[in-house]
């Protein structure tokens, strides 16, 4: 029997279904909410009687997590209004800036981090936003709720729901990787220690990939010597979703602004965050390394990355779109000749842009240097009708059920990077088109509500 959702089910995540703004007469409005976790959720949450409960991050925001919890757009809505301060500290010192560069083994060793008294004091604010959400749940939660957390900000929240609420059975969900038990060294032996338990102390904790789920476990082992339970269950994209902005007339416009720039050359596309883990620079050198080595394409592709900023209050992050400009403009220089300009940079924030460039492309690279999971790599399958190739990263979540099929890309290999996209650029129409039906299958075989209950079903089965 499938589980389904019901009045006795809470989520507790960073963002929520819902954020809210202020109209001309100062009146609180409320907004679909913004981020993957919510897209994913809010279509199966949404008039169930599930609670959720969410960080206050506007002004706007902090008025309305003063009414409590809310019933508004089929949620039943509840956001907590942190410290600002501390807020900013949890969030933008210890889960981007540190926790996220730790998973995605992102620091220059050499250089960072630094845990000095100011990041202690970063660690104690992440503390206390994880203990304000966990007391949210003890004092709010029905008997016997399945509590389903969400995600690298509320690592903790699970240790006191254990002390103070037996009764309910807690499961939390990353939905980044893992590091391996050498990573986890690099953070004090305390912090280790108190991040491992808070969420081994739920009643068990999923993953996308059963790569991210067995680095869990041996932190676990190597710290404690005993494994904690896990799940793996990796989230698949909303087919009706995307299919309905596919058809939207917004999206048809723009994929025949996309032709017009084309001209009729092929196309490489990434659709991505400016994200130092999505590995963009690495992908424009190996385009160039293609250029170069390959001349019959000159002229005749144009690799489009549609990429939007991320994170921009981190210094790295400034520097790496900085970076990503610079290189794309010197790429441009070197190879545009009047009628082609080689790359198509766009920094803008158009989701019906990239659906239509989903549907049209001819090779789709998703590179990253390493992923929780990558629904790109899911969503063109599924969106594109021209039997486009995907070359894919082997450090990518998505790797365990698309790696069969998918170009394997080593991320940190630009000349290797160089030939599978000439690979794929040079396949015929009866491979891609085998290539292109075998990876739409894989990406169909699940949903969203399989994700969800997969969840449920790891929180009921801790009885």
């Amino acid at each position: 029997m499938v589980a389904r959702v019901a009045e006795n089910v809470v989520i507790v995540s960073n963002r929520g279904p819902l954020s809210f703004s202020h109209d001309d007469g100062g009146n609180l409005v409320a907004h679909r909410g913004a981020g993957g976790v919510v897209s994913s959720l809010a279509p199966l949450v949404r008039d169930t009687g599930a609670s959720w409960m969410a960080a206050a991050m506007s002004d706007a925001d902090r008025e309305a997590a003063a009414a409590g919890t809310v019933d508004a757009e089929g949620f039943r809505f509840r956001m907590l209004a942190v410290d600002p301060d501390a807020y900013r500290m949890a969030y933008d010192v210890v889960s981007n800036g540190t926790l996220w560069f730790l998973h995605h083994a992102l620091w220059d060793l050499a250089r960072r981090p630094r845990f000095d008294r100011r990041w202690r004091e970063a660690w104690d604010a992440y503390r206390a936003v994880n203990h304000t959400f966990a007391r949210a749940v003890i004092d709010g939660a029905p008997k016997d709720a399945i509590v389903l957390v969400q995600d690298y900000h509320f690592a903790l929240v699970g240790t006191w729901l254990a002390q103070e609420r037996p009764d309910l059975r807690a499961v939390h969900f990353t939905h980044i990787p893992f590091c391996d038990p050498a990573a986890i060294r690099i953070l004090p032996d305390d912090v280790a220690g108190e991040l491992l338990a808070g969420m081994a102390s739920h009643a068990s904790c999923g993953f996308h990939a059963h790569r991210w789920a067995q680095n869990f476990e041996a932190c676990c082992r190597e710290l404690w010597g005993w494994t904690p339970a896990t799940f793996v269950s990796p989230l698949a994209p909303d087919h009706d979703d995307i299919d309905a902005v596919a058809e939207s007339a917004e999206c048809i416009e723009q994929g025949a602004l996309l032709d017009e720039a084309l001209a009729g050359r092929r196309l490489i596309l990434r659709v991505d965050r400016i994200e130092l883990s999505k590995n963009l620079l690495r992908g424009f050198l190996a385009y160039d390394e293609l250029l170069r080595t390959r001349p019959e394409w000159r002229g005749h592709v144009v690799f489009a990355a549609l990429v939007y900023p991320s994170r921009e209050g981190l210094p790295e992050y400034l520097a790496y779109r900085q970076e990503v400009e610079t290189l794309a403009a010197r790429i441009n220089n070197q190879w545009g000749v009047p009628g082609w300009t080689p790359i198509l940079l766009d920094m803008s924030d158009n989701f019906p842009r990239s659906v239509a460039a989903l549907r049209r492309y001819d090779l789709l690279l998703v590179n990253p240097v390493r992923d929780g999971l990558n629904l790109v790599a899911k969503e063109g399958p599924l969106l594109n009708d021209r039997h486009g190739v995907l070359a894919l990263s082997r450090e990518a979540g998505v790797w365990e059920e698309l790696g069969g099929v998918a170009l394997e890309v080593n991320p940190f290999d630009v000349a290797g990077t160089a030939e599978v996209l000439a690979t794929g650029l040079n396949m015929d129409d009866a491979d891609r088109a085998t290539h292109a039906t075998a990876l739409r299958k894989l990406a169909a075989s699940r949903s969203p509500r399989d994700w969800l209950d997969d969840q449920l079903a790891a929180a009921r089965s801790a009885r």
